[in-house]
């Protein structure tokens, strides 16, 4: 099970000014804790309350149909490219990052075990489109459409482009080729579905896109590429009850939501850095970005107020970042607090060889790439501590299907509990609207004119 480390967030470490008294901190939020997890618990299978993200374990159906559909085409497809943004995409590269071995798209069909490739497009740059496009035998790939509405200006000009070349080379054979994530019953998406033929999958209804990894928006290009998603569920399920705790004492999601929401509002630390100290774990860094970022940072709460809530959160990457981001932290401004992501135990032990002799470098032989990583890791804690940085650290014992399933839950709870705490809309975005309709009348759009004319106006003068 995950451990969560947070010895080096007390004041008794990292003194009054920027640590918490975190016994006492307990002792006086446990009765809002408690009241916080039985009322999510309370509401999650009500509609409306965007919570069934905390039922996707138990979707045994998801789960059948997913790994029949990726059965039936396993020897078909060369590749899986998946099309989507945000959401529809950050979960299931840091999934695939952290399960699939590493560099798996240029290893031989042999090394993969007979599985396809698997890339992700989720910006629109020309340029990468282009060269991915023309570098794939589209032919032989699977394009996975992953957009709920179906109006996601990004995904359906991506779609819109492969779905052209596609025809163009398979003609009405093409369809074959197209798997769609969307709504169940509403949306362009689904409309053009319908009318295509396209085989599709269900994004269940109150199921936010950053909080869509365990249903088919993940699970389904990772069971594409053979990664287990039984021990996916497995995961999620055993860190869902043992999140239904109401005991502050033993949440590891309630308290790490507690020890950063006070680190905020008492100590005035505005930033939240995620480093993990493992190179397939840290695409987890850039989903939990969005996670924080877009469920967190609000202008509003729930009784009207308007304030302007929410901790900016920073990707790292141990031991890499040591030589970039460490310095600031160390003796930049005292603003952040870090948690970092320990590996218990690495699927490969690397031996350093006895090479040299030199003072420099010989105490390094006879050692192994595992115990440097974890020395640097203890290294870098230690220090921040020793600078009053607050910091606190995640373990987790594998990276495997079943552990980090666990670990992206945890951090989904851990964010609505904070949303709680804030009082504020955790499932809402209010603050991406605005920039995607200025896009929808830059782009002609019908129906928004006056934004097109009035945006002219203003860029016109910038």
């Amino acid at each position: 099970m995950i451990k969560l480390n947070y010895e080096n967030v007390d004041e008794k470490l990292v003194g009054q000014e920027n640590g918490l008294n975190i016994e006492q901190c307990f002792d006086e939020y446990k009765d809002r804790i408690e009241e916080i997890i039985t009322d999510l618990n309370k509401r999650k299978d009500k509609a409306g309350q965007w919570l069934q993200w905390m039922n996707l374990g138990y979707r045994e159906d998801t789960l059948w149909l997913v790994k029949e559909y990726a059965a039936i085409v396993k020897d078909r497809f060369e590749n899986v490219l998946v099309l989507g943004i945000g959401g529809s995409a950050l979960g299931g590269i840091a999934m695939s990052e952290a399960l699939l071995k590493p560099y798996w798209n240029i290893l031989s069909s042999q090394q993969r075990e007979n599985y396809p490739r698997i890339f992700f497009l989720d910006n629109i740059d020309p340029d990468q489109i282009s060269m991915l496009l023309e570098t794939l035998n589209l032919e032989k790939t699977l394009v996975n459409v992953i957009t709920k509405s179906g109006t996601t200006a990004e995904t359906m000009s991506q779609y819109m482009i492969v779905a052209k070349i596609l025809e163009d080379k398979l003609g009405d054979n093409y369809r074959r080729n197209i798997v769609v994530t969307t709504d169940k019953e509403v949306g362009l998406l689904r409309q053009i579905a319908n009318q295509e033929g396209y085989k599709t999958f269900v994004i269940p209804d109150d199921v936010g896109g950053r909080f869509s990894v365990f249903s088919a928006v993940g699970l389904l290009p990772l069971a594409l590429v053979g990664i287990d998603i039984d021990e996916i569920i497995n995961g999620i399920k055993d860190m869902d009850l043992a999140l239904k705790n109401t005991d502050i004492r033993h949440n590891i999601a309630a308290q790490n939501a507690l020890i950063h929401y006070l680190a905020d509002t008492r100590k005035n630390k505005k930033i939240v850095v995620m480093m993990p100290y493992s190179s397939r774990l840290r695409y987890v860094a850039d989903w939990f970005v969005q996670l924080w970022a877009e469920s967190l940072g609000k202008n509003v709460d729930n009784n009207g107020v308007r304030r302007e809530f929410g901790t900016t959160p920073i990707k790292s990457l141990g031991v890499t970042d040591q030589h970039s981001q460490i310095q600031l932290y160390n003796e930049g401004p005292n603003d952040k607090i870090i948690n970092f992501i320990r590996v218990e135990e690495f699927d490969k032990t690397v031996e350093i060889p006895h090479v040299f002799e030199y003072t420099g470098i010989g105490y390094l032989g006879g050692k192994t790439i595992n115990s440097l990583i974890n020395a640097e890791a203890d290294a870098t804690k230690v220090a921040l501590t020793d600078f009053k940085r607050p910091n606190l650290t995640i373990s987790i014992p594998k990276v495997d299907a079943y552990n980090v399933a666990q670990l992206l839950y945890m951090l989904e709870v851990e964010t609505a509990i904070a949303g709680e705490l804030y009082n504020i809309n955790t499932f809402n975005q209010p603050g991406v609207e605005q920039a995607k309709n200025y896009t929808y009348a830059l782009m002609g759009r019908a129906g928004y004119e006056d934004s097109s004319r009035m945006l002219k106006e203003k860029l016109a003068t910038v």
